[in-house]
């Protein structure tokens, strides 16, 4: 929506090892591609734990025009790969540098800090934990999401994370506020999720509730699926027409609002 309807110029960065976003923007055809010549922010993160072998290269890894819908051409990526797994736990080892310049937190922002300025806004697929991967999408983020489905198990530890983000921006004296919880997966009808959801909006207090709520539906998950061939006219066709492109819509109408206010 930030590139297709207003026109933003958008960079996603992927931190997840499991690729989600990756794949959803270039399909897996493509990322086996890009993986199997270390074009893929793993790269960037080996290069920190072997100083002596720089290969990272911002311009190649950075696939540009990701999108399957015609026209949209403002929206980029930092893929993620699966070797992310086998590297996040080696992140903290990584040597000082000289005047113990290099922090394993630095690593994104140091890498791709000449594109930085370039976008509108930078999107960014964390893992969901506070581990040096998150801590890096974190370290160049001025504002934070938390999406999650309306259930007790899935919403327990949104204090703990809204009270650990606080805790490491203090730590780092740079301001990350949350602009709030995203409630997607919403089952319509479901006395729980309603339950949940009102709940969150009556005490939640660090982080509001957005009042966009994303619906669990066929559809959705249809359109997140990327298929090598197709390609959409419009983001109504890619979503849908039973009212899923005017709740994203919304959605990022919400958004927008609360960076800006």
């Amino acid at each position: 929506m930030l590139a297709g309807v207003f026109l933003k110029r958008v960079l996603a960065i992927d931190l997840d090892p499991q690729t989600n976003a990756t794949l959803m923007l270039i399909g897996e055809e493509k990322w086996e591609e890009i993986n199997s010549t270390n074009h893929t922010l793993v790269q960037l993160f080996t290069d920190a734990i072997e100083p002596e072998q720089q290969k990272f290269n911002l311009q190649q890894t950075l696939q540009r025009q990701v999108s399957n819908v015609k026209d949209v051409d403002n929206l980029d990526l930092l893929p993620s790969s699966l070797d992310l797994i086998n590297v996040q736990d080696r992140l903290a080892t990584i040597p000082s540098g000289q005047f113990y310049a290099t922090s394993p937190i630095e690593i994104l922002r140091r890498g791709i800090r000449s594109v930085i300025n370039k976008y509108d806004y930078i999107l960014i697929d964390c893992p969901p934990n506070l581990g040096i991967m998150t801590l890096n999408g974190l370290r160049i983020s001025q504002n934070y999401i938390i999406p999650t489905i309306p259930d007790m198990l899935s919403t327990y530890g949104i204090p703990q994370i809204t009270k650990r983000v606080r805790e490491f921006s203090e730590a780092i004296a740079e301001s990350i506020e949350p602009l709030g919880i995203v409630i997607s997966k919403y089952q319509i009808g479901m006395s729980l999720h309603d339950r949940v959801i009102n709940d969150l909006r009556r005490y939640s207090r660090d982080a509001p509730v957005f009042e966009t709520t994303i619906p669990q539906m066929q559809q959705i998950a249809e359109a997140v699926e990327f298929i090598h061939s197709q390609q959409f006219s419009t983001l109504k066709q890619k979503w849908g027409y039973a009212g899923q492109f005017y709740t994203y819509l919304s959605l990022t109408q919400e958004i927008m609002k609360r960076v800006v206010g």
